[in-house]
């Protein structure tokens, strides 16, 4: 590829192919995550980046070798890696005196970081740990998220939408029953965020509806929030706006409720039920010398009576 006042020219059609892959889309691709080590890690924070790497496979890329970087000092590196493995999350495991067992949750927008998210890891189990069934390479998560401060707390409100950002998957058209096999549940109480990895059993019920049964199968985390750094409001907005190709046209007369069931609006003209064709009957058939008189509401028979 040349590089011509700032633009690149592709000379092969393979530099093409690439190029068209990074271009902006109205449907954006599955979000991929690089998982990175600091310049000193433990064997916990190195454990944990593996196992969580196990459940993003396969929208995850991992980088083996130790990075001496400083993401809320200097956020260059970070942005490099991003462009060039075409990364929109990223994790970063570091471990020191002061911070020990340290893990950086973040996302990026047009490749420069967005939000980041310092959590300390107080207590780990791991995959090896709970010897249990696991879930293939692949599975769509269901995400649970439990707590008020989910709800009312400004960070843990990006936190919950960093996590589904990063474990939520690809997007898929429909959903089939066998296929609900993962379960992420996240839990914060009194200043700790608990992460739990669920296996989903479907039992025989004796009805056509299964008995659902939740198996514990790692990796578990009690999580201690430090450090954050959000994006402003404005920033935040602009990484949230949709284009116009992508925004619903608005019908007339057509609405939706809580459910996403549609409604229509029929609007008619008033109707003149003395000119309404009804089925001809013989019992319904006028009299010689009958005459109907009246409105649509009622009608008076008047007929002939002889003289006396």
């Amino acid at each position: 590829m040349t590089q011509l006042d700032g633009v690149v020219k592709p000379k092969t059609k393979r530099s093409k192919r690439f190029l068209q892959s990074r271009e902006a889309k109205l449907i954006e691709n599955t979000k991929n995550a690089m998982i990175l080590k600091g310049g000193n890690t433990s064997e916990t924070v190195t454990q944990a980046l593996k196992d969580i790497y196990a459940l993003k496979k396969p929208s995850a890329v991992m980088y083996k070798k130790k990075n001496i970087t400083r993401p809320f000092e200097d956020q260059t590196s970070l942005e490099f890696f991003s462009k060039k493995s075409d990364c929109s999350l990223f994790l970063f495991g570091s471990h020191n005196k002061k911070r020990p067992n340290n893990l950086i949750f973040g996302r990026m927008f047009d490749f420069h970081v967005l939000d980041m998210i310092e959590l300390g890891i107080e207590k780990f189990s791991s995959l090896k740990e709970i010897k249990k069934s696991t879930c293939p390479e692949g599975t769509k998560p269901l995400l649970v998220f439990a707590g008020e401060a989910f709800d009312t707390d400004n960070e843990y409100k990006r936190l919950r939408s960093i996590f589904t950002d990063f474990f939520r998957g690809p997007n898929v058209p429909c959903i089939r029953l066998a296929g609900l096999e993962h379960l992420l549940h996240f839990t914060a109480l009194e200043g700790k965020i608990y992460m739990r990895s669920y296996k989903v059993l479907l039992k025989k019920s004796g009805c056509r509806t299964p008995r659902i049964e939740l198996e514990e199968m790692g990796p578990s985390f009690d999580f201690a929030l430090r450090r954050t750094h959000l994006a402003s409001d404005d920033l935040y907005k602009t990484a949230h706006r949709q284009p116009k190709a992508l925004k619903p046209k608005k019908k007339k007369n057509i609405s939706h409720d809580a459910f996403g069931t549609k409604f229509g609006r029929l609007h008619m003209q008033k109707q003149n039920l003395a000119k309404l064709h009804t089925r001809k009957m013989k019992g319904l058939k006028k009299r010689r010398g009958e005459t109907v008189v009246g409105d649509e509401e009622t009608s008076v028979k008047k007929t002939k009576m002889e003289e006396l």
